[in-house]
């Protein structure tokens, strides 16, 4: 099962992906592992979806990325603030 998650920087920058297991993709993410990440850290999880199949979870992510960190993106989330 997979699952869909959302991050934020201090920079108020997001980032939108799916994966296993979003806590370890996190530490991949604060340790320079992902190329987009890379040194805009430190990352933490904003957001987390409730599991689903990767077909699923490939849907809800190109969803959330069309929304580009709008007021869509909050509402499908419920994310609150920047």
């Amino acid at each position: 099962m997979y699952q869909v998650y959302v991050l934020n920087n201090p920079a108020a920058q997001k980032y939108i992906g799916l994966s296993k297991d979003p806590q370890n993709r996190l530490l991949q993410h604060n340790s320079g592992e992902s190329r987009w990440t890379k040194g805009k850290g430190p990352w933490t999880i904003a957001w987390i979806s409730k599991p689903m199949n990767l077909s699923e979870a490939r849907k809800l992510e190109n969803k959330l990325k069309r929304q580009k960190g709008g007021l869509g993106l909050k509402t499908l989330t419920r994310l609150q603030g920047s």
